[in-house]
């Protein structure tokens, strides 16, 4: 599938948006700094199907066209994972997230946690800012490389 990208935002038409791993890499991962957050996306996602986790949500700017993402955003689906086996980094919120930042160059959360205004992560990661849908990106964590 080919990512749609519009408006002056750039972002993903609405919709959750299905890739493989190297779809997804071949898409997002067009410049130097991309490939650098990209390899750091590709860790946190491997610790996470290491415990049990099949699929991912890749959302923020990195989800976009913008040139020079500052990080990643992305929620995983709960369903299957054992948390004595996730890296503990990985549900780390202190801080803004700051050991997951250092670690994975981005921020990942539970799928099911809830975000603002009581909305879980995977429906809020849907919108803007303004409250306009937008699309995301999943991931089928059996595709890692």
């Amino acid at each position: 599938m080919k990512l749609e990208f519009g408006g002056m935002t750039k972002n993903l038409r609405s919709g959750i948006h299905a890739l493989s791993w190297v779809d997804a890499e071949k898409q997002l991962a067009f410049n130097d700094r991309r490939k650098q957050l990209m390899a750091g996306f590709l860790e946190a996602c491997r610790a996470l199907k290491a415990a049990g986790a099949t699929k991912v949500y890749l959302d923020g700017s990195f989800a976009s066209k913008k040139a020079n993402p500052a990080d990643w955003d992305a929620c995983f689906d709960m369903n299957g994972v054992d948390s004595k086996k996730l890296d503990p980094v990985l549900l780390d919120m202190k801080d803004g997230r700051a050991a997951q930042k250092k670690k994975y160059l981005g921020e990942m959360f539970p799928a099911e946690g809830i975000a603002m205004l009581g909305e879980p992560y995977l429906s809020f990661f849907q919108h803007t800012r303004e409250g306009k849908p937008k699309g995301i990106v999943s991931i089928d964590l059996g595709t890692l490389p």
